[in-house]
């Protein structure tokens, strides 16, 4: 008994704090609404699917209870939806993406026979020995193999957006991206702790199955706390970039393809030297929102070209070679005796970085010293 008022008693808190958060998603005044409703989509999906703990509280139907388990078989495609809106700026909702929904149709439409359609009586009987029923062992793995797809593609997504986001800004988003990966393998923890939950329920160790879920439970409020600290702390956080934007390899692959590469070594040298005397006598990376397409009109060489030249030719992504450039100024004011007084802090944002954490790694990887330690070196 102790045990049932433990997980209710969680379960409310965990959904209160959910649609909470989910209201202040949907009405909170910002450019990224669709990422946010999508968030706050995904956290009422996951509200509903943790009701089903409150049917010892509240009489919920048999038809009702089955249907909220089924809401399992959205919440990662949501999720999916949700990382493609924060990674892309140009990302919409289309009648396509419905698609997501098929495995969720499928699992409720396979139980409509000889469950939904049924009496009472049928249905009880079916619960019992649901543990043999082939439309649970189905749905089931169904769900295994849906969460395996989308964890999948969440990473690949992810890993492909942030090569992107190197090959050609110089900003914050970096920081968002490895955050939201961070946010999805706390995420695939979750959900694979939640299979090895609904395994133990079908052994004879159910009670193990039980204590699991109240840990599911703490552990998803961490995580949603987790998120609410980021995103407040971090309003500008989650910026997107254009997923009209091709990798460098797809680019040399496709000039292959159309025709072999005719290297003028020339015109290859002469660009370096215009990009390098714009960088040096116009200072561009002081804009800590500077992109490869700002470069690019600046210069009067087409994105194309410029994203071949820095990050294949010079074998630099267009984030690290604009950050040597900050680095160098970084380390010339450190220098000078004049700006001993100027704090580290002061330093980062005037030569174009917005976040301590991007400036010390970045300084770390070209000196090898903390902005500090080489301040004290001198």
């Amino acid at each position: 008994m102790e045990k049932i008022n433990l997980l209710a008693t969680i379960s409310l808190i965990v959904i209160s704090i959910s649609l909470f958060l989910s209201l202040f998603l949907v009405t909170v005044k910002t450019e990224h609404k669709l990422s946010n409703r999508l968030f706050a989509f995904f956290l009422i999906l996951s509200a509903i699917d943790i009701s089903v703990n409150l049917g010892d509280l509240f009489k919920i139907p048999l038809n009702a209870r089955i249907f909220i388990t089924s809401i399992f078989f959205l919440q990662l495609p949501t999720f999916y939806l949700y990382i493609l809106s924060v990674c892309y700026s140009d990302f919409k909702l289309k009648p396509r993406h419905l698609i997501h929904a098929i495995a969720f149709l499928i699992s409720n439409l396979i139980l409509l026979p000889r469950f939904y359609a049924v009496s009472l009586a049928s249905k009880i009987s079916f619960l019992q020995k649901s543990s043999s029923m082939p439309e649970i062992q189905f749905n089931h793995i169904l769900l295994h193999i849906q969460m395996a797809i989308y964890i999948i593609a969440a990473f690949m997504i992810l890993r492909k957006a942030k090569k992107i986001y190197l090959e050609n800004y110089a900003g914050a988003s970096i920081e968002s991206l490895n955050w939201l990966f961070q946010f999805t393998i706390a995420l695939s923890i979750f959900y694979c702790v939640a299979l090895l939950k609904n395994i133990f329920k079908f052994t004879e160790y159910p009670n193990i199955s039980e204590w699991l879920k109240i840990g599911l439970l703490i552990f998803e409020l961490i995580i949603i706390f987790w998120y609410l600290f980021k995103a407040l702390n971090n309003p500008s956080l989650f910026r997107s970039i254009d997923s009209k934007l091709k990798l460098v390899q797809h680019i040399i692959y496709e000039e292959k393809k159309s025709s072999p590469l005719a290297v003028n070594e020339k015109e290859y040298n002469s660009a370096i030297l215009k990009l390098q005397q714009y960088m040096i006598e116009e200072k561009p990376f002081l804009n800590p929102s500077l992109t490869i397409q700002d470069v690019s009109v600046a210069i009067e060489i087409p994105v194309r070209d410029l994203s071949l030249l820095i990050n294949h030719k010079l074998e630099q992504h267009f984030y690290d070679f604009v950050n040597t450039y900050r680095i160098e100024n970084a380390m010339d004011i450190l220098k000078d005796v004049t700006k001993n007084k100027v704090t580290i802090l002061e330093i980062l944002y005037d030569v174009g970085f917005n976040s301590k954490s991007s400036f010390n790694t970045a300084f770390k990887k070209y000196t090898g010293n903390t902005p500090t330690s080489y301040r004290k070196s001198l």
